[in-house]
């Protein structure tokens, strides 16, 4: 069986030292769905956006400037 609670924190790790780019992969998923779906649905689509940041451990307030 796989080992996913050390692949999870393999892509913590990584997701850490790569914040800036993760955020932005992220905002460009979001924009995909976004345009999919709607803008009737562009709440629930940041918050999910906001979660995948979440349990990587990548938060708005530390992300360096660009």
């Amino acid at each position: 069986m796989p080992d996913f609670k050390g692949l999870m924190n393999k892509a913590k790790d990584l997701a850490g030292k790569h914040q800036d780019q993760v955020s932005k992969g992220v905002d460009k998923a979001e924009d995909v769905v976004e345009k999919k779906l709607g803008s009737d649905h562009s709440d629930q689509i940041h918050q999910g956006g906001d979660m995948v940041e979440g349990a990587l451990g990548v938060n708005e307030a530390d992300r360096q400037p660009e």
